[in-house]
């Protein structure tokens, strides 16, 4: 994996998927985005592969995007938004849709921190096991961007509208407790990773084409428009980034030493 920034380990049918970058709260910088990437092509590949558990070391799941990091070079930028077609998904929307687009369960193991980009990678999994100090957050209002990052799929299944425009235009976290009455959650455990296990021995019991036609049957009924909510993200964007205000917000998250969640 790019610098090591993903780990893969698979053991008796689960890919057990950690995103490695505990000093900065697993921030998503480009080695990540590769990295992440990367592990969910090699995931395709492997046919053992039944349950995949993604989750991170260190005090956080992931505190989002690393913004100075990734801000610093033109190129990175264009490589994250680049795209063919519109509705396909870029470098950014992958680390989110490509979970989506495996054909296995994939479960997400929350704590700490799961903000902006993390909250994006989450929104890709199928089930989401949040620890009971998490604190999510849809945080990419903050820096006066939209959230592009492939999520609102993810979000538009397990949220109301209501509750989807108020994670993301306030940028206010929200607890593990709060998280799961609006539906931004599956499960609440004192130990994620745990519960996450027991789940993926639950479903490696049932038929694995059974569980892959439900996958995909549920969320071609509930997100029926996933390309278009990919093009849509993508332009808005990039109206939002060529505008004055997301230029004063660039300024401010260069200047600011703080800036790295968003």
């Amino acid at each position: 994996m790019s610098e090591n920034r993903v780990e893969l380990k698979v053991d008796k049918g689960i890919a057990f998927v950690t995103l490695n970058r505990p000093e900065k709260h697993n921030a998503i910088d480009m080695a990540m985005f590769i990295a992440i990437d990367e592990c969910i092509k090699k995931i395709k590949k492997l046919p053992e592969v039944r349950v995949v558990i993604v989750s991170g070391v260190g005090e956080s799941f992931c505190s989002g995007l690393d913004i100075k990091s990734v801000l610093k070079s033109r190129a990175a930028a264009i490589k994250l938004l680049w795209k063919w077609l519109p509705g396909n998904a870029n470098l950014a929307q992958r680390v989110s849709v490509g979970w989506r687009r495996l054909k296995v369960p994939v479960i997400m193991a929350l704590h700490g921190k799961c903000w902006g980009g993390g909250m994006q990678i989450a929104l890709g999994g199928d089930f989401r096991i949040a620890s009971t100090d998490a604190s999510l957050a849809i945080m990419e209002s903050k820096w006066g961007l939209i959230p592009d990052m492939g999520g609102t799929p993810g979000l538009s299944e397990c949220v109301p509208n209501d509750q989807a425009m108020k994670l993301a235009m306030t940028s206010n976290p929200v607890s593990a407790e709060e998280a799961l009455k609006i539906g931004l959650v599956t499960q609440i455990s004192e130990s994620p990773l745990e519960s996450a296990v027991e789940l993926a021995e639950q479903l490696i019991e049932r038929s694995p084409d059974t569980c892959r036609v439900i996958k995909k049957l549920y969320h071609k009924i509930w997100c029926v428009r996933e390309r278009r909510i990919l093009a849509k993200e993508t332009l808005n964007q990039l109206k939002i980034i060529s505008g004055k205000n997301q230029r004063v917000a660039v300024k401010r998250a260069q200047g600011d030493t703080t800036a790295v969640y968003r």
